[in-house]
């Protein structure tokens, strides 16, 4: 009643958060035996199938002169997970388990959480600023002290979670509702995605507010 399932188009391109990254080889395991990296998560648009070939972004984090930048990763679905079944295809609506060909060593210890899955040439561009519509809350959230918030400034290095992204982003600029923020590490978003807000506050990340991704 009062949270209906959402409308769901199969003819979306297909679209996964991923929540976690594994290696399901355990140690001992012979060559010949050892599977490629798993990714768990949950499916919010389009279906995917065995066999599909599959995009990954933002991807592998490296260094390039003392710059983070992310390497786009291209494999394709080995099994399909959901409930813990085995299946031919995975529609949006709980959790599911994409196993892939990527080198294991890419994928455990969640080591690609954050990105999108997605086919070939669909998901939005890898974005290394933000512009955001955001509101804050009234209170600090999680503080032990009914504390206000303060408003944003220019310069100020906020938490940003964008989906299933972890970031930091320096303020550049700030308005009443809308700042643009430049990230220490890329994410993979589009216009409208959600975008929670965190502020240091004695020594630990507190909620201040939400944005939303503008154009």
């Amino acid at each position: 009643k009062y949270l209906p399932t959402p409308t769901r188009d199969p003819g979306l391109p297909a679209m996964m958060h991923i929540i976690r990254s594994f290696d399901v080889n355990k140690p001992g395991t012979p060559i010949d035996d050892m599977v490629g990296g798993v990714l768990g998560g949950s499916i919010t648009q389009g279906r995917f199938e065995m066999g599909d070939e599959i995009d990954i972004k933002p991807g592998l984090p490296t260094r390039q002169k003392n710059r983070l930048k992310m390497r786009e990763l291209v494999t394709e679905i080995t099994s399909l997970h959901v409930g813990g079944t085995a299946v031919d295809e995975a529609l949006p609506g709980g959790l599911a388990g994409i196993g892939t060909m990527l080198d294991p060593s890419l994928t455990k210890s969640d080591g690609l959480v954050g990105s999108l899955v997605g086919k070939p040439d669909t998901l939005p561009p890898v974005l290394e600023e933000l512009r955001l519509e955001y509101e804050l809350f009234e209170n600090v959230v999680g503080s032990r002290e009914r504390e206000k918030v303060a408003q944003i400034a220019k310069g100020e290095k906020l938490l940003l979670n964008v989906g299933t992204a972890k970031t930091m982003g320096e303020v550049t600029d700030v308005k009443k509702s809308e700042m643009e923020t430049k990230l220490s590490i890329p994410v993979c978003a589009q216009p409208g995605d959600r975008v929670a807000i965190s502020r240091r506050i004695s020594g630990r990340w507190r909620l201040i507010g939400v944005g939303s991704m503008s154009g």
